[in-house]
């Protein structure tokens, strides 16, 4: 008399179990792939943003440079502090203003 499924049998359970491990482990492997590409996109969109301000940030020094009204107020701290004589803050005033 026979107590167990034979091999037969132990090789279609063997067969299903690997087949569930498979289909599991696929299944995990999925998962893990579209959780990290979701914060791979995260940290690039963090990452462009940040960029965009720095660059936002670069580009305001610039045109304060060229503001008539901060130049001429640098010029006449320098003329305050003796730096510059009268004809030369007149004459760069001018230049400024474009007289």
């Amino acid at each position: 008399m026979r107590r167990g499924p034979g091999l037969v049998g132990m090789a279609a359970r063997t067969a299903v179990v690997a087949g569930t491990a498979t289909a599991v482990s696929g299944r995990v492997a999925r998962r893990q792939q579209n959780k990290y590409a979701g914060q791979d996109a995260a940290y690039v969109e963090q990452q462009s943003a940040a960029a965009m301000q720095g660059a936002e940030m670069a580009a305001a020094p610039a045109q304060a440079a060229n503001d008539p009204f901060d130049q001429i107020e640098k010029l006449s701290k320098l003329h305050a502090e003796g730096a510059l004589t009268d004809e030369e803050f007149v004459a760069a005033k001018a230049k400024i203003l474009g007289t």
